[in-house]
């Protein structure tokens, strides 16, 4: 992959090819979670990657970005509303579930949520969604996607001319990190997570086969940690079929968020798009 420490190669994205892309793909799989040693619950995939380099002046870009905290190159995801400059704009963090990268967002409806935010009168923001992995945290595996958020993301912002990380949101796993960097970042205006993938026990945790042991899941388990997140600036949502549930209603009854909405879904990428709207909404009102 790239050299480190330096914007990597730009491959800005066509975003008509994503979508053709997006829709072959289709929808996500939805592994079962029963039994003892539970199958890991899969976020969207990815789409296909860009066929070819548009201008980063574009409000859809993806870039490949060498991340020293990661030890690897991740995607580099940028979706901004359409018509508006990106200068300036602050920034919300996406961060993906379980099996996807960062390329899932194209195909989860958030460019129309943030087109229908800024014709409802908000403030115009961007997203900006890289690769992770392992539930977003550092568990002894060389690869520390919490510290590529802390250290990196932000430069990798400024290099195009963006704001520093001001709101997070994650979807599954995704909801996982976003809550586990909300611990260390108290600054954020919006915290939004959808599905989180949250573990009531340690053996729940420990079939997912990423934790080296249970001090180390109880360390990063946002459950264990309720009393480290804003009530104000946080929002959950779930579906009332999701395997997830029972651990965002226990969320939702020790944090008591802003918006705790347990509604109609499951763990799929149709629950996602359905709820975009209202995430992307509760997360402009917020950075407004």
């Amino acid at each position: 992959m790239r050299r480190p420490g330096a914007e990597g190669t730009g491959h800005a994205l066509n975003r008509r090819g994503l979508l053709l892309g997006a829709a072959a793909l289709g929808g996500s799989a939805l592994l079962s979670a029963c039994g003892a040693e539970k199958a890991p619950l899969m976020g969207p995939p990815p789409v296909a990657p860009p066929t070819k380099p548009t201008p980063l002046t574009e409000a859809v870009t993806v870039q490949k970005m060498r991340s020293a905290a990661r030890n690897r190159d991740v995607n580099l995801v940028i979706i901004a509303p359409e018509g508006v400059s990106r200068v300036g704009m602050p920034v919300c963090v996406a961060l993906h579930g379980r099996g996807a990268d960062a390329r899932t967002f194209l195909d989860l409806g958030v460019q129309n949520a943030l087109n229908r935010a800024v014709a409802d009168g908000l403030p115009a923001f961007a997203v900006a969604a890289v690769d992770g992995d392992n539930y977003w945290v550092d568990v002894g595996k060389a690869d520390d996607p919490q510290r590529m958020l802390a250290d990196e993301l932000p430069g990798w912002l400024a290099q195009r001319q963006l704001q520093p990380p001001s709101a997070m949101f994650g979807i599954s796993m995704g909801g996982f990190g976003a809550l586990r960097y909300a611990r260390e970042h108290k600054n954020l205006k919006a915290v939004a997570v959808a599905s989180a993938a949250l573990f009531v026990s340690w053996p729940d945790a420990k079939s997912r086969k990423v934790f080296a042991d249970r001090e180390q899941w109880e360390s990063h388990e946002p459950l264990l940690h309720p009393g480290d997140l804003s009530a104000s600036s946080t929002g959950v949502w779930c579906g009332n079929s999701d395997p997830f549930a029972g651990a965002d209603r226990k969320l939702i009854k020790s944090v008591r968020p802003a918006v705790g909405k347990m509604s109609d879904g499951d763990h799929n990428d149709d629950y996602w798009r359905g709820i975009m709207p209202e995430m992307m909404k509760f997360i402009g009102e917020r950075l407004a």
